[in-house]
């Protein structure tokens, strides 16, 4: 007998139903457990772990969606696959914005179901017990499948559940803020406030106030309190975006408030108590930072206590055409064009490009080619001409500098063999040595530009 490859639960009021799908599956080496309604399904789960459930949505007694909600809160690792013969987009969409798996309408076909199976079984293997698996998503969920990105996943997954310091590296574009807010998300603070904070966008003279908030006539222009960023986040997250950029003036006292939870607001004596959770982030290698001594190490080792790493987009090969879908009906619905595809041509160029501004250049991108494109199908030369290169910005600028000082030296250098073969009345060896190149050469050039020696000698 050979070995059990996983374990699935089915539920569904129809015995034939049950039936077929416990045969099917059970030939597939899967150990099948079938029942009849939701509660059912909830006392299972309860009791022993399943793999993957695949359930009917209308039942008696309690039916698929109440038993699939509770489901996603309790057991949010759990692979579910929903199922139903009154199929409408309603449905389709709640089931799928609740993190279902996938979706089967009844009747199916039976290579489909096994396909859906098999990619839900994988899928598990590889995302191990990830709650974040197929959990709701974020209002602003960000796409991964490939390794790198499920282990991003698995580390939002272990860190949320704790109110440790985090700190996210990665460079620009690749989604830094969108990871803090996850974490944000999935945490205990997630009914409390996100606050997000550019160190690099605010100026430093202000960037204390900022922070901490001031008093009323504390310096010219404070004509009233102001309540800072730490203040407006209490009992939920602050987010510090490029924390590298921080002076070392405020380095001290960020410090100060990871040591003490405390602080005093500009020009102020009070000591504010607070209790906010820190995400910082940044696109700099801050240890080499730290070496350098422009970046507190005390500072950044209270800040990292949870390290992320974003991956760039071009080590993310495997994500470009889910994340290119994603943005092409994200701007297709914002900009109200009809659905598009995308030619394999397209995405071929898309996959192949390296993508310096990362995650945030390939959204402007598709944007672009929404905003660009005529048709139903998003063409390659919809994009960019920069993509369409294969350079990256600020290369075809270059090019173009260079194209026209080639044009220019060109000019200047026709211009001056023209001027030494009349000086020379023609003659190729005088021209070349008043020019002192070689007659060879000077026979190229003549060639190239299109002179005669003879006309260019008299004119």
């Amino acid at each position: 007998m050979s070995e059990t490859r996983g374990t699935i639960l089915i539920a569904d009021d129809e015995a034939s139903v049950r039936n077929l799908l416990s045969r099917v599956l059970s030939k597939m080496n899967f150990t099948v457990t079938a029942v009849a309604n939701g509660e059912e399904v909830l006392a299972l789960v309860q009791q022993q772990q399943f793999d993957l459930l695949i359930m009917d949505i209308r039942m008696p007694v309690m039916d698929g969606m109440e038993a699939f909600r509770i489901l996603r809160l309790d057991y949010p690792a759990l692979s579910i696959i929903m199922m139903t013969a009154f199929g409408t987009v309603e449905t389709t969409l709640e089931t799928m914005r609740l993190g279902a798996f996938d979706y089967l309408t009844k009747p199916f076909d039976i290579p489909d179901v096994k396909q859906i199976v098999e990619k839900a079984m994988a899928t598990r293997h590889n995302m191990g017990e990830n709650p974040l698996a197929f959990a709701e998503p974020p209002r602003n969920a960000f796409i991964g499948s490939g390794p790198a990105m499920q282990e991003v996943f698995k580390t939002i997954g272990r860190v949320s559940a704790s109110d440790s310091s985090v700190l996210i590296e990665g460079e620009s574009g690749t989604g830094k803020e969108l990871v803090a807010r996850t974490v944000h998300q999935y945490s205990s603070r997630k009914d409390m406030p996100f606050v997000s904070v550019n160190c690099g966008a605010v100026p430093e003279g202000v960037l204390e106030s900022e922070f901490f908030g001031h008093e009323k006539g504390s310096f010219t222009g404070a004509y009233t309190r102001k309540i800072g960023k730490f203040e407006h986040a209490t009992g939920g997250t602050i987010f510090l975006d490029e924390i590298g950029e921080m002076s070392p003036l405020l380095q001290v006292k960020l410090l100060r408030v990871l040591q003490e939870r405390e602080f005093e607001r500009v020009g102020g004596n009070e000591r504010v108590k607070v209790d906010v959770r820190i995400i910082a982030a940044t696109n700099k290698n801050l240890k080499q930072s730290v070496a350098a001594k422009t970046f507190r190490a005390d500072l950044f080792y209270r800040l990292n206590v949870v390290s992320i790493t974003i991956p760039p987009l071009r080590e993310r090969q495997e994500d470009i055409s889910l994340l290119a879908a994603h943005f092409r009906d994200k701007y297709c619905a914002k900009l109200q064009r009809e659905p598009k595809q995308i030619a394999p041509a397209t995405l071929a160029m898309l996959e192949s490009y390296n993508w310096p501004g990362n995650v945030r250049e390939l959204e402007n991108t598709l944007e672009h080619a929404i905003v660009m494109g005529s048709g139903r199908v998003i063409l390659p030369e919809d994009l960019p001409e920069d993509l369409q290169t294969g350079s990256e910005p600020g290369e075809s600028v270059a090019r173009e500098a260079q194209a026209t000082l080639r044009e220019t030296l060109k000019a200047v250098e026709k211009k001056a063999i023209a001027e030494a073969l009349r000086q020379t009345g023609g003659n190729k060896v005088h021209t070349a040595r008043l020019l002192d190149i070689s007659r060879r050469a000077l026979q190229y050039k003549i060639e190239e530009y299109g002179l005669d020696s003879g006309e260019e000698g008299r004119s």
